[in-house]
């Protein structure tokens, strides 16, 4: 594989990456109501194994449920900007000198931070693990918060390997 081609891989990745940010992003504006049931279930874990013991840390106000779904849409927001912001430097630098298309990379990593955040830290941390998601027949995305974070991990290793110099 040339050097070109595997920048235009990573440029690729990137902005199929930022797609799929936009695509839950839009999905979550669009259908706020049945996915504001997810973050409303899981923070109340009332579809938990019935006696759990952890049902202290429940929060059923939906004040808090509200707050905590505007913050998930606004991170997804924010993955899906810094995703395309990255994707446009990266394609404006694909065929520069190899510093050059490296630094062009910054916006792909903080993406990346930011969707660690989303689904490593809040769905399978918090969701899964402190809200006991894991217990719910019904309301459990721990296993689709690891598939995404597995996927942007592999994203993540392909974007940072250092370019080399173009050759003719």
């Amino acid at each position: 594989m040339s050097n070109l081609t595997l920048r235009y891989l990573k440029v690729l990745v990137v902005a199929l990456s930022a797609a799929f940010g936009t695509s839950i992003f839009l999905g979550n504006l669009m259908d706020y109501h049945s996915n504001y049931q997810f973050v409303q279930h899981v923070l109340s874990m009332d579809t938990t194994f019935e006696g759990n013991a952890l049902m202290w840390r429940a929060i059923t106000d939906p004040t808090a449920h509200t707050i905590a779904y505007i913050g998930i849409i606004i991170a997804e927001g924010l993955f899906s900007v810094f995703g395309w912001i990255a994707t446009g430097n990266m394609l404006r630098n694909v065929k520069k000198d190899a510093k050059t298309f490296n630094n062009s990379k910054t916006f792909a990593y903080i993406a990346y931070m930011v969707a660690f955040c989303i689904w490593f830290f809040g769905f399978a941390i918090v969701g899964a693990e402190w809200f006991a998601m894991w217990q719910s027949q019904v309301w459990n995305g721990q296993q689709v918060a690891f598939n995404i974070t597995e996927v942007m991990i592999g994203f993540l290793i392909l974007v940072s390997l250092r370019d080399r110099e173009l050759t003719e």
